[in-house]
């Protein structure tokens, strides 16, 4: 079915516009200041008035826990609270179970993906110790890249960024973009073993940026981006989470350029080291939520483009498994559904233009993976569209949560902007709290060279 979106305040490439949008066969067919059709097209005609068109949110960081952990989440559970959050196309992390370690078990995701994905998905191929050739099999087109998020590296555990040798050796060889978490494991024992001589297993959640501290995030970053520049290859950090971390990246006008990125979580830019008394194992994420200046630090390095894109690190634990000590307390926690909304918040709050929101959600996504006909409002893209209302205040409860887990840190929160309608494909996959589950997203695409 044809859509014809009418008089809507498009967001896109820097600018705020009103248009009317044409979508037809998944895609923009047209952007024009008035489109009138013939009087029989078959068309359904949208009225965009007072409201806000956006390209469609890509996140690149979700743990959606299929297969192997589907207890926490499903593809299809969690991409169905990402679509009701504005949220378009995900990339997922091969911390499942079995770890996504063989282009074998890469494939069965996508297969799970193709008949219950309601938004369009890639996955990234895991890296260990032991699978580095059978890694540096993946497919540049086919797949978002490579990462050792949520993995151990070897039986000692510990991530990749605090093996240096391995990453000489990987960096030296791989083609494909390498998207890393950077924290420096001996400094987090050191003070874990500390605090564990004063407090034992009870250990107060407000301690945990003071155990997993901008030390061990700046360390681990400061080693990795010393060894890619050598290098030279596409490499990209998730979830920094320090202003002295974002320090360490470069502004370059042309985001394509760009060889080294960087992102942050919307967890880091909203919550803080004064939130922790109150919300506790909630807010415990890896890497942990810091201070206040921390969080304006990470917003200004957006303003900056020194941080280059915005995303969830969506993570869902059930509420037993974030409950109990500290130590026994799971890091991590549901974001999709809440994501954008609390970005709009924080345009409210004067701090994020509309237009940058968009360029740190989809564009430079986009551009950062190479996307292909994606991330913009463009005639001939895919129509992976969200409409928001900016003024439509609805508050975050236990009944209208999506994620399985049926939990939020942003519980009994009052946003001040609403996801309306979200398109996928051309197709209204959310409309106003009622979904069409009868199409499902489509497997990303990316150009070879990155």
């Amino acid at each position: 079915m044809k859509h014809l979106i009418k008089n809507v305040a498009v967001v896109n490439e820097g600018k705020i516009t009103f248009s009317d949008v044409l979508i037809s066969n998944q895609r923009i067919e047209k952007i024009a200041s008035n489109i009138n059709l013939t009087a029989n097209a078959q068309v359904n005609e949208i009225n965009g008035e007072n409201l806000h068109l956006l390209p469609g949110c890509i996140d690149d960081q979700v743990h959606f826990r299929e297969p192997g952990l589907t207890h926490k989440a499903t593809i299809a559970s969690e991409s169905k609270a990402a679509a009701a959050g504005g949220i378009t196309s995900f990339m997922d992390m091969p911390n499942t179970i079995p770890n996504t370690l063989t282009q074998a078990l890469l494939e069965e995701k996508y297969k799970i993906a193709s008949a219950s994905s309601l938004i369009n998905y890639s996955f990234f191929m895991g890296i260990n110790q032991d699978n580095l050739e059978e890694a540096l099999l993946t497919d540049p087109e086919n797949i978002c890249g490579i990462t050792d998020d949520g993995l151990y590296f070897n039986n000692d555990h510990g991530i990749l960024a605090n093996y240096p040798d391995y990453l000489e050796k990987l960096f030296a060889r791989t083609s494909i973009l390498t998207a890393l978490h950077s924290e420096d494991d001996s400094i987090i024992k050191t003070n874990t073993d500390r605090y564990k001589k004063e407090f034992g297993d009870n250990i107060p959640f407000n301690h945990h940026h003071l155990i997993r501290t901008e030390e061990a995030c700046f360390e681990a970053t400061k080693r990795v981006l010393d060894i890619a520049k050598k290098h030279n290859n596409r490499l990209h950090f998730f979830h920094i989470s320090t202003q002295k971390e974002a320090a360490l990246f470069e502004q370059q006008q042309n985001i394509r350029d760009k060889r080294i990125t960087a992102e942050a979580c919307v967890h880091h830019l909203w919550f803080t080291s004064e939130d922790y008394d109150a919300l506790g194992s909630k807010i415990k994420w890896n890497p942990s939520v810091k201070t206040p200046q921390d969080k304006e630090g990470l917003i200004q390095a957006l303003l900056d483009n020194k941080i280059d894109i915005i995303a969830t690190d969506h993570a869902p634990h059930t509420i037993e498994e974030k409950s109990g000590n500290y130590t026994k307390a799971m890091s991590g926690g549901p974001l999709v559904q809440h994501a954008l909304p609390a970005l709009l918040e924080l345009y409210h709050q004067n701090k994020l233009p509309l237009q940058k929101i968009v360029e740190k959600t989809s564009h430079h996504v986009a551009e950062i993976y190479r996307l292909k006909e994606r991330g913009y409002i463009r005639e001939g893209y895919f129509a992976d569209l969200v409409m928001v209302d900016l003024n439509n205040n609805w508050t975050t409860t236990k009944e209208n949560l999506l994620y399985k887990c049926a939990w939020s840190p942003f519980e009994n929160y009052t946003f001040k902007s609403k996801v309306i309608r979200t398109f996928i494909n051309g197709n209204v996959v959310y409309d106003n709290g009622a979904f069409n589950e009868n199409d499902n997203g489509m497997r990303l695409k990316f150009e070879r060279d990155r």
